[in-house]
């Protein structure tokens, strides 16, 4: 009796087909198949037999390794990633029915992960407009263009699959073409030149059309520069898979549209210098340590932090991980979650949290557990990061990163071992911000949280700056 079991594969096939420009009917004459049975196979409804798979690798000159693939297990682990939502958590959902629903109903299952992935976006959105209303802003925070970014990245927990399968494959073609300048060179016909930063007029990168060249300013340190090429690499062979993940979004505005292609081709670019797959096996090995990951992939230490936030590719995941970037004035310029950190959606960060401190001691890494009012535990490292300069007179600016984890995580990472003394239970308490804190006893505290009546002084001041009336 033979153990081989019927192989399906309609959406791959589909996506192949579509990719291609193909349609059901070019697809049928050209595998001397009816378009009949092309649509059959799309829906499932017939397996994908080992001569069609031959005559699909023979036609279009395709490895029967890429086409084989894992027979939907992608699909499968993103489905099971997006049911372990809270929503649906008193809901028994044997791993195997989900399965069974991917490989039999494909379209419906593209068709619920598009919805989810809509509602958190919504959801977000709704908790934006709510912390609007509470902080008495305008209302129109749905037209913010820098919102309207972080919320469609955070809907997707700032992980891309596609985009990740795409940089790998760029990532290897780039190593056989002697690395990303000899990848321009030989695909491209592009030459990379370093120009001074008076010669290229306040542009770290600039691409010439007419004369073939990607211009770079020669003051950008060497992550920098190879980040730049990594970018224009991406602009180049990975815009049709750009403007797919961008597709699936709906913006108000044309900025918030822009805004998030530039960090889609951004975090393409980190997926050809720090390959999914080898990325997140090293990251394992040296227990997610930033320093000796940036040196191993090339990176500066902010862009290996921030592809630590991406490793979340279902059925490969690794430690989740939010980042925040802040500057010495406590504006937040950067904002990544792939935990569920509860960041303050309007005004600044607790001051007692260790990003803010990280100014007093340049370079220098500072661990920290975080505990918020609600009991939940979280372990977080920051560091501060130089943009700019370069060059004598050349302006700097600092900022500080915190990359941080929940508290179940945290023993994974090399910040964690040989601290005695240090742990879960000597965590800072701290707020998401003053306005939504209830700490009453808080020194740092800026404002008063809403809902609290404050207390006249007249005959006690208490050691916080507000003193409230009981609840």
């Amino acid at each position: 009796m033979s153990n081989e079991h019927p192989v399906y594969m309609g959406p791959r096939l589909r996506r192949l087909r579509r990719e291609l420009g193909l349609t059901q009917a070019n697809m049928a004459s050209d595998l001397d198949i009816s378009a009949s049975y092309v649509a059959l196979l799309e829906r499932n409804q017939r397996p994908l037999t080992a001569d069609m798979l031959l005559r699909l690798a023979r036609t279009y000159k395709m490895d029967m390794a890429d086409l084989a693939g894992d027979g939907g297990a992608d699909q499968t682990a993103r489905l099971q990633a997006a049911l372990k939502d809270p929503m649906f958590a008193d809901i028994d959902m044997p791993p195997l029915e989900t399965a069974d629903v991917v490989t039999g109903f494909p379209g419906i299952t593209e068709a619920f992960l598009r919805l989810h992935t809509a509602y958190r976006e919504e959801h977000l959105a709704l908790a934006d407009r709510g912390a609007e209303a509470r902080t008495g802003g305008d209302g129109h925070d749905s037209s913010d263009p820098v919102a309207e970014a972080r919320r469609f990245l955070a809907a997707r927990r700032n992980n891309f699959p596609s985009l990740d399968d795409a940089g790998e494959q760029l990532a290897q073609a780039v190593a056989t073409d002697g690395g990303l300048a000899g990848r321009l060179k030989a695909k491209h016909r592009l030459r990379v030149r370093r120009l001074p930063s008076e010669v290229m007029g306040g542009s770290m990168r600039r691409f010439d059309r007419h004369r073939d060249e990607v211009l770079l300013d020669d003051t950008l340190d060497t992550a920098s520069q190879t980040f730049q090429l990594a970018l224009q690499l991406a602009y180049l062979e990975m815009r049709s898979e750009i403007d797919a993940v961008l597709a699936e979004g709906s913006f108000a505005t044309e900025s918030g549209e822009r805004l998030t292609h530039k960090a889609l081709a951004s975090y393409a670019a980190a997926a050809v210098l720090m390959p999914y797959g080898a990325f997140a096996q090293a990251a394992e090995k040296r227990r997610y340590d930033v320093e000796a990951l940036a040196r191993q992939f090339g990176a500066s230490f902010e862009q290996t932090a921030h592809r630590l936030t991406t490793l979340q590719k279902p059925g490969h995941e690794r430690v989740p991980f939010f980042f925040i970037r802040v500057d010495p004035a406590g504006n937040v310029s950067k904002r990544l979650d792939g935990v569920g950190f509860p960041f303050a959606r309007h005004g600044g960060a607790c001051p007692l949290w260790s990003v803010h401190q990280a100014f007093r001691r340049p370079r220098e890494i500072i661990t920290q557990w975080l505990e918020l009012p609600d009991g939940q535990r979280f372990f977080s490292i920051a560091r501060t990061v130089t943009a700019g300069g370069g060059a004598f007179g050349a302006l700097r600016v600092e900022r500080a990163i915190a990359l941080g984890c929940a508290a179940e995580h945290a023993g994974r990472l090399i910040y964690t071992q040989d601290q005695p003394g240090m742990g879960p239970e000597t965590a800072t308490p701290i707020g998401v911000t003053c306005h939504l804190c209830h700490r009453t006893r808080c020194t740092a505290r800026s404002a008063p949280p809403i809902g609290r009546q404050v207390l006249p002084d007249d005959f006690r001041r208490a050691s916080a700056p507000f003193g409230f009336s009981d609840l």
